[in-house]
């Protein structure tokens, strides 16, 4: 066989197809160079792929629809799939490697060469249709690191330019991390934070909003608030020890939920901390950590506080749906076609496959070190931004080519 041939083309042709493992009955082709280290070149012949039809009607056609195509919600569509992927998959829940499913009891009474005729029947098939386009389509995302800088031009006059304080009494706003920057806007709205300043300023905004406020201050370049200090850094190190635990030896919390005081305004946190001994701030575990400090340890602590190094959180910039996509199309080709006989082609694919596949891998009830480290990251709307961007590809069905031994 010199020249390409896509699998299932015509009937009447034999087809190559790459799979892993020990092959019942298909002919094992000539010695060629496989595509991965545990992948054999097979030939499957069009009796093979009209037995695969069989076995897929009796066996698979319920789920996964006439052809490959599924009307199951939550059920993907198989048409086109790259056959040495789908019998990998098959072979997993055959040897209980993947959750226990309506799949395990499908495939238990399969033999090997059976899963092969299957998955060269499928890929045999005419590939899905993308999902329709919109009639109107949906605005795009914005820039949430955008609308947080937009939404900041109104908080610099006391919080300085990119969050770092110029102003005695005013909270620097970078080093924190968004989850404890979103409690404590929260606070000032509902009022559990008593401030009439701040909560006129925090009532109007949306979560949206605040959200974006709190991502544009984490990236941000820390840096120590530009205020005089008061009390005595060196004395206010040694008051600190009983802080250290919740807010980090040297003012940078571990916690996302809990305060970076490190090179915070002197002035801010002295008021704060009594704000919390007389009640105005409500917080128990901080109620009993300040009960028994006189305000001058209060100006010391916060004096040393000021003088530490602020540290950035750990928070990435959200990458558009064109970013994201070339990290995925690296994998799993162009515009989701995948050209690697073990990676799943995801073009067309239906939506809430998608959505679901990358929320397992998320939570880790799929397990993959590759998936896992591209979507921990991911929000849901990135997720359903992503499913939805396969799901309108158009997919293209696989070459396999088998060159002569030179």
């Amino acid at each position: 066989m010199t020249a390409p041939i896509r699998v299932g083309v015509a009937a009447a042709l034999a087809a190559v197809l790459c799979l892993a493992g020990p092959l019942a009955s298909a002919q094992q082709a000539k010695p060629a160079a496989a595509t991965r280290a545990d992948l054999r070149p097979i030939f499957v012949t069009a009796p093979d792929i009209a037995e695969g039809k069989r076995l897929a009607d009796v066996s698979c056609t319920r789920c996964h629809g006439t052809n490959g195509i599924s009307a199951t919600a939550g059920v993907p569509h198989v048409a086109s799939q790259r056959a040495p992927y789908i019998y990998a998959q098959l072979k997993d829940y055959l040897q209980g490697k993947r959750p226990q499913s309506a799949m395990t009891g499908t495939v238990t009474f399969l033999s090997d060469d059976a899963l092969v005729k299957v998955s060269a029947y499928y890929a045999s098939l005419d590939p899905p249709r993308p999902a329709p386009q919109p009639a109107k389509p949906a605005a795009p995302r914005p820039d949430p690191y955008q609308a947080g800088r937009a939404l900041a031009a109104d908080c610099a006059g006391c919080h300085g330019e990119g969050g770092v304080t110029e102003t005695p009494g005013a909270p620097s706003l970078v080093g924190f991390d968004p989850k404890y920057f979103l409690a404590a806007m929260n606070a000032y709205k509902s009022g559990q934070r008593n401030d009439d300043v701040m909560k006129p300023i925090a009532a109007p905004l949306k979560e949206p909003d605040l959200s974006h406020l709190a991502l544009y201050y984490a990236l941000q370049k820390p840096a120590r608030a530009k205020t005089p200090s008061a009390g005595d850094a060196a004395a206010g190190k040694a008051a600190a020890s009983s802080c250290g635990g919740c807010h980090g030896d040297k003012g940078v919390a571990s916690d996302p939920g809990t305060p970076s005081l490190a090179g915070q305004d002197a002035q801010y946190l002295a008021t704060a901390t009594l704000a919390y001994k007389d009640g105005s701030r409500k917080d128990e575990t901080m109620k009993g950590v300040v009960a028994d400090l006189k305000e001058k340890a209060m100006r010391d602590i916060a004096a040393y506080y000021a003088s530490q190094q602020p540290q950035a959180p750990k928070v990435r910039k959200p990458l558009s749906l064109t970013e994201l996509a070339e990290r995925c199309d690296r994998c799993h080709g162009i515009n989701g076609n995948s050209a690697d006989p073990v990676v799943p082609a995801i073009a067309a694919q239906r939506v809430d496959w998608l959505e679901q596949v990358l929320n397992a891998y998320r939570t880790g009830a799929r397990k993959s070190v590759a998936m896992s480290a591209m979507v921990s990251v991911l929000s849901d709307a990135e997720i359903k931004e992503l499913a939805t961007h396969y799901s309108r590809q158009t997919a293209r069905a696989v070459t396999f080519v088998v060159l002569p031994n030179k």
